[in-house]
């Protein structure tokens, strides 16, 4: 399995490499039982592409708390990662097994979070997914699931953008009296 987000490999092992994402790492021994074993590859697999999209939103996170002249520095940042470091990732996973989900031919939480990752990145730049065919069809995908679907409708318990209001309560709740600075 190549570091596909280049992370940081903390463990390599007879040709597996354990990752470090972020501050959690992952530390397995393998069974010798195949079945499990394709278990193991698909869970990994799963937690490498929620990694990736945590990466991603983790410039994200922090934009309300900016100030504006910051807010347009990390907006180019946001799209700049997006379109040169993560969204070729899933492109090219997606192109390459031809199913319509990012692991296997089963929805995971690796799909609702990429999903998410989308829907935040598309809220500072709208068109962002214009060189990506296969995001397109995969956010089209994705939406029409249902229980998505509902979730994205207006009105729905899906939070807005973070807002002033929100930003000063997170503040005062927080004590936040600082300046954020962007990356």
């Amino acid at each position: 399995m190549s570091l596909l987000f280049n992370q940081k490999n903390n463990l390599c092992d007879g040709g597996v490499q354990l990752l470090r994402s972020q501050c959690r790492s992952v530390v397995m021994e393998a069974p010798s039982y195949l079945r499990l074993l394709f278990l193991l590859l698909f869970v990994l697999r799963i937690d490498m592409y929620v990694g990736g999209t945590e990466d991603l939103m983790g410039f994200i996170l922090m934009f309300p708390f900016l100030s504006a002249e910051d807010k347009e520095k990390q907006r180019a940042l946001i799209v700049q990662k997006a379109t040169s470091r993560y969204f070729p990732v899933y492109e090219k996973v997606l192109k390459d097994h031809g199913q319509d989900f990012l692991v296997g031919n089963s929805f995971s939480w690796a799909d609702v979070h990429l999903l998410e990752a989308i829907l935040m990145v598309e809220e500072k730049k709208s068109d962002v997914l214009s060189s990506f065919p296969q995001l397109q069809a995969f956010k089209r995908r994705i939406s029409s699931i249902p229980t998505i679907k509902k979730f994205l409708e207006p009105g729905s318990q899906r939070k807005p953008v973070p807002d002033d209001k929100y930003v000063e309560t997170v503040r005062r709740v927080l004590r936040m009296y600082y300046d954020i600075k962007a990356n």
